[in-house]
């Protein structure tokens, strides 16, 4: 799966990709599976840290990043179809919210582009070959 997530909270890192595919699981995103790692093996629920992700989180990534306290979310691609952090919506930087997060995106988002196209290219490749 192309979309990653690698949260860092102090010296651990928690990392994740998607699987909603293969779980059948419309919740299995990369930042939330990284989120859920983290929350169990630190066993608290505010968590902080720097959270990396290939992608712009959607509104329900978003959320969850909210509701987890994480400092700072620094992504690669936007997602002009789903992004909730810039693209189409601004969840994370919503002024109602009392939680205030730094946002980087943008970061190597060519390379997370290119990433992206590859692999939806490879996966339209092998639905022709069936």
């Amino acid at each position: 799966a192309p979309v990653g997530a690698v949260l860092v909270c102090g010296a651990d890192r928690f990392v994740s990709y998607n699987l909603r595919e293969c779980r059948n699981d419309p919740t299995a995103h990369a930042e939330l599976l990284a989120i859920r790692k983290a929350a169990k093996k630190l066993s608290r629920w505010r968590l902080g840290g720097t959270l990396y992700v290939t992608l712009e989180p959607c509104a329900m990534c978003a959320g969850a990043i909210l509701e987890a306290r994480v400092t700072r979310l620094v992504f690669g691609a936007f997602d002009p179809k789903a992004g909730a952090c810039g693209s189409v919506w601004n969840i994370i930087e919503e002024r109602k919210v009392r939680h205030a997060i730094v946002v980087m995106g943008g970061v190597m988002e060519e390379e997370s582009k290119d990433l992206l196209k590859e692999f939806f290219a490879g996966r339209r490749a092998e639905k022709r070959n069936l």
